[in-house]
């Protein structure tokens, strides 16, 4: 069992929803079923949706082999909650009209800092099982 995964799977699940929804919402609005039309909403709506999608499922895999692994509960927990925090920040921040803005920074570059802090985390996991045989 997973169990610290499943929750931020299930509270990531809620945002990925309402991405998907927006993402349908502004096809709708401009009437455009493939791509973006050109319309800038919809294009900013679909990378917002996009970018969840490039990134969370990463990060989820590695938080499920961490804790698989016997990884501490707290690092999944402030993972977690940050990795929420980030990916609710980041389509606050991404607009075509603003270019970079601080949420946009604190999305994008806290996820990756998540990112890495997990790699390094199932990285030094995994060496260390194997070193002890």
């Amino acid at each position: 069992m997973l169990p610290i995964t499943a929750l931020y799977a299930a509270l990531l699940l809620a945002v990925f929803v309402a991405l998907s929804a927006l993402v349908g919402r502004q096809r709708g609005r401009a009437n455009v079923a493939i791509l973006h039309g050109d319309d800038m909403d919809l294009a900013v709506a679909i990378r917002r949706h996009g970018n969840f999608v490039e990134y969370v499922p990463f990060a989820l895999v590695l938080m499920a082999l961490i804790e698989a692994n016997g990884g501490s509960a707290l690092f999944l927990h402030v993972v977690g909650i940050l990795l929420v925090a980030c990916r609710i920040a980041h389509p606050f921040g991404l607009q075509h009209d603003k270019g970079a803005t601080p949420l946009r920074a604190v999305g994008a570059g806290g996820t990756l800092l998540l990112l890495l802090a997990l790699g390094a985390m199932a990285l030094w996991q995994s060496l260390t099982m194997l070193a002890s045989g």
